[in-house]
């Protein structure tokens, strides 16, 4: 059975999509993971990477999900890390002052 041009542009069309999703998915999440090391968001432009793929994959569905979990646990071991630096840093002003015969 041959198949009808129809067949065939449908068939490009959903595969030109699936390429160009794919193409363009990996290159967000190789620079994302380029920008763990170097300058840059490198987890937000992964988690991008993982939702523009996630769009055609399944399994990048779940990498995304669980990039999504990473981050969060990043962001609050930040956060506790901050408030500890914070609370820190108030002390050594307070005791400088006292030093320098300040109040």
């Amino acid at each position: 059975m041959a198949a009808t041009a129809g067949e065939i542009l449908r068939f490009i069309g959903r595969s030109s999509k699936r390429v160009a999703v794919t193409v363009v998915g990996a290159a967000f999440v190789l620079g994302g993971l380029a920008m763990l090391v170097l300058p840059g968001p490198g987890i937000l432009v992964v988690a991008v990477g993982f939702a523009i793929l996630g769009t055609e994959y399944a399994w990048a569905a779940a990498a995304l999900e669980r990039t999504k979990r990473t981050a969060a646990q990043a962001a609050g071991i930040a956060r506790a890390g901050a408030g500890q630096v914070a609370k820190g840093a108030k002390g050594t002003a307070r005791s400088a002052g006292r030093r320098f015969g300040r109040r």
